[in-house]
């Protein structure tokens, strides 16, 4: 069961291994002077074949709108840790109650290409929740079945230009979802770790 094998990752000693958006290319992720933090949560369906949520940005955002991406956003001041900003992101986009998610603990953080050390949380949340996306947010809510984003048959490595410059990233396709960058980066990272158990 994958939930089961990510329940027995978290449950041991984990050592932090950092990941980014340039751990498929040969350069080095460019100097950043500060990263900004920011979590996003995992919220992964208790049932017998466990389900992973996902969010698609609207298209009016300023930043990577139209995206597959996880419930999540920045830290801010009032924020106690990356746990407390992922669980009141996921309440204010898709109305998560945080009461509802069993937080397993975090994974590797992530640094972007737009300056975000990303901490992905893992929580598990029961089946059937009534949730609701924030209009200026989110577009659309959906789940794909955590087996097939962890399967590393379903890994697509691919590249595209970027600030003139060939980049590559992961790519997982689930009917017609495209799930790509930041996040499956993120999914890819927690397969990999899986893998070693």
């Amino acid at each position: 069961m994958p939930l089961d094998r990510v329940r027995s990752l978290l449950s041991g000693p984990f050592t932090p291994r950092p990941h980014g958006d340039w751990d498929l290319d040969r350069a080095g992720p460019p100097p950043v002077d500060a990263l900004t933090p920011a979590s996003v949560l995992l919220a992964i369906s208790d049932e017998a074949a466990p389900q992973l949520l996902f969010t698609r940005r609207t298209a009016n955002l300023k930043r990577h709108p139209g995206q597959v991406a996880f419930p999540g956003g920045r830290q801010d001041a009032e924020d106690a840790d990356a746990v407390a900003a992922a669980l009141r992101e996921a309440e204010e986009e898709v109305a998560l109650p945080r009461q509802h998610v069993e937080v397993l603990g975090t994974l590797d953080p992530y640094r972007t290409g737009t300056g975000y050390l990303v901490t992905p949380v893992v929580g598990v949340v029961p089946p059937g929740l009534t949730l609701r996306a924030h209009p200026d947010e989110v577009d659309e809510l959906f789940h794909v079945p955590l087996a097939h984003v962890l399967d590393p048959a379903n890994h697509l490595r691919q590249s595209g230009q970027w600030q003139g410059q060939t980049r590559h990233y992961w790519s997982i396709r689930h009917d017609r979802h495209y799930i790509w960058g930041a996040t499956a980066g993120m999914i890819v990272a927690l397969s990999r770790r899986l893998e070693s158990l």
